[in-house]
Order: C-alpha cells, then structure tokens, then sequence
C-alpha cells in the first residue's frame, strides 16, 4: 500500500458483563439486555464486515474464551490484582457465574468467538485476561504482568497469536509498557488525543464530548500514520468512539453521520488513519437502527476505497505496515 493511502480501522471491545462490574446493582441489570442482544449483533456485524470487505480487531477478554468455570478457575493467574475496592474485582465475581455458556450467556463467549475466527480479516486481539484496570489503587506490576501473559497463553492455546492491546476502560498505564513488549504486544489503542479525552473526568469534558458527537470541535481525528510510532509499543489511538442509537436524539442521527463520514473522507484524502471503536453490547438493543447506521459508514468506506484507495486494516495489520 502506498503511504500516501488512508487507513480505516475498526476494533470492537470484546467483554460482555465483565465490563459492568464498576456499575452499581442497578446499572448492571440495566445492560443486561445490551449484553444478551449482543449474542444476536455479533454474527450480524460479522456478515456486514464481510460484505464490506471490512478488516476488524476483537479485543477480547480472556475470561470469554472459557467453555466452563472449571476450566475457568483452573487456568487463573499466579497472582491477582487486590483491588482497594473490591467490589470491582472480576475474581471477586467468579463465585457468582454460571457453569457453562448455555446456562450463563453473560459471562461466557468460547462459542462467538469460534464464529468470529471462521470470517476473513478478523483479528482475535486482547482487552486483558479479566478486564483488568491497570490504573486501580491496589493493582502493580506483578498482577499486571500475570494477568497479561494469561491472556497471551489461553489465546495461544487456539493458536491465536496476540500482538496488539486494548486496555480496559481506556486506563492506559504506559509504566507497563515494557511488560508488554516483553510479552509480545506490538500495538496498543490510545485515547483520542483531545483534551477533553485526557485526564480526569468532568461535567465540562463530559458536554464537550456530547457536543463534539454531532458538531467538529474536535475536527476530523484522524491522524498521520508516523505518529503511531513511540519508543516502545506502536499508539494505534482512536479517533472516534461509535455512540449507538438514541431514540430521543433521534432527529440529530444525520448530523452523527455526517460527523463522521466526512473525517473518514479527510483521512481518505490527505492518507490518515481513522480507527472507529464500540462495543459489540452498544448494538445490543435497537438492533437494526444501529446495524442500519453502521451499513451506512461501511458503504461510505467502500467508496472512499474504490475513490482514493482507503484501506481496511486490523491493529495488527497497521502495527505490521508500520
């Protein structure tokens, strides 16, 4: 490919419920119905990706790939994190799960992601063995570091070589960076680089974000392909998180759109990246509006590749090119 081409990339946040533990017992039970729809979204997504042509990342949670909890708890790592809040511990809520994926759906997805491994271009990457928040008081190195090469080992028990790293929450630690390398981890997805992306987490960042979902403050997001390099691991950072439906804000549906098309269509252009990330739970419920959304920037990609020779590439892919 030539540099002057541009990159699209999606990646999806592979985690099921391992990712509501920071809920309250209420917002928990809320998601359920995105987490079960899921199950539903994911085959959907992945015909989509293959009529498009479209190259994507799973990061995916080690705990997924597991058949049972016995052979869950018998492949957990030397050491875990002991978080001071404990409630947010996904060992902590191993005693709760079910069995198997049939009883428990929630918490389990060996069968998903046998699916995903049988379509073309799809990257199998990890979002950590458990879900683990790298930047919680109580966690370190060594917790880090166990926990990472488990992830690492149960893949490669499926013959799935990992390179590339999502962190979960987007709590990106980079005092373990030498970890990962050390590891194997070539590529990590960093957080988009506007301020209101970075640091603490405010009213005044939050409304900026809401804003910003519909109108550019931020421009396009797109950034060149040399800044991906960094002294240890390559920064694969977002550009754009994919918000899913709201039948409330309905009437500004064209303008997310169109926020988004045309930052794709710059990247196209000017021969930037452009990495699109979700989860696969955010289509979970309004299924089709939000699959009908997505077909729309899938469709706006295979022209934008057929105009200016945009690519499809997974992390991996782009960490390789790099």
């Amino acid at each position: 490919m030539e540099s002057k081409q541009g990159i699209f990339i999606i990646s999806l946040d592979f985690e099921m419920f391992w990712a509501m533990l920071v809920k309250d017992e209420k917002g928990q039970k809320a998601y359920q119905d995105n987490i079960v729809g899921a199950r539903a979204v994911i085959p959907k997504l992945l015909i989509l990706f293959k009529t498009y042509h479209i190259h994507a990342t799973w990061a995916t949670v080690g705990f997924l790939f597991f058949k049972t909890k016995q052979e869950l708890l018998q492949s957990l790592p030397a050491h875990i994190p002991a978080y001071k809040d404990p409630r947010i511990s996904p060992y902590r809520h191993l005693q709760e799960i079910g069995s198997s994926e049939t009883e428990d759906p929630l918490h389990y997805a060996a069968s998903l992601i046998a699916l995903i491994r049988t379509f073309p271009n799809q990257e199998i990457s990890t979002h950590t063995f458990c879900h683990y928040n790298a930047k919680a008081e109580g966690q370190n190195e060594e917790t880090f570091k166990d926990d990472l090469q488990q992830a690492i080992s149960t893949a490669k028990k499926q013959g799935i070589i990992t390179e590339t790293l999502v962190f979960p929450h987007n709590n990106v630690n980079e005092n373990y960076f030498p970890i990962c390398k050390k590891l194997g981890i070539k590529a990590y997805r960093g957080t988009q680089a506007a301020w209101f992306h970075q640091g603490k987490n405010t009213i005044v960042k939050r409304i900026v974000r809401f804003t910003d979902r519909y109108f550019p403050i931020d421009k396009h997001n797109a950034f060149l392909k040399e800044s991906i390099r960094e002294k240890e691991l390559l920064n694969i950072r977002a550009s754009r998180f994919l918000y899913p439906y709201c039948q409330k804000l309905r009437f500004l549906e064209t303008l997310r759109l169109h926020r988004i098309t045309t930052a794709m269509s710059y990247a196209a252009k000017h021969g930037l990246v452009y990495h699109l990330w979700w989860h696969p739970y955010d289509f979970g419920v309004d299924q089709e509006k939000n699959l009908a959304f997505l077909e729309k920037i899938l469709a706006h990609y295979s022209m934008l590749k057929n105009r200016y020779g945009m690519e499809s590439f997974t992390m991996q892919e782009t960490a390789h090119y790099i």
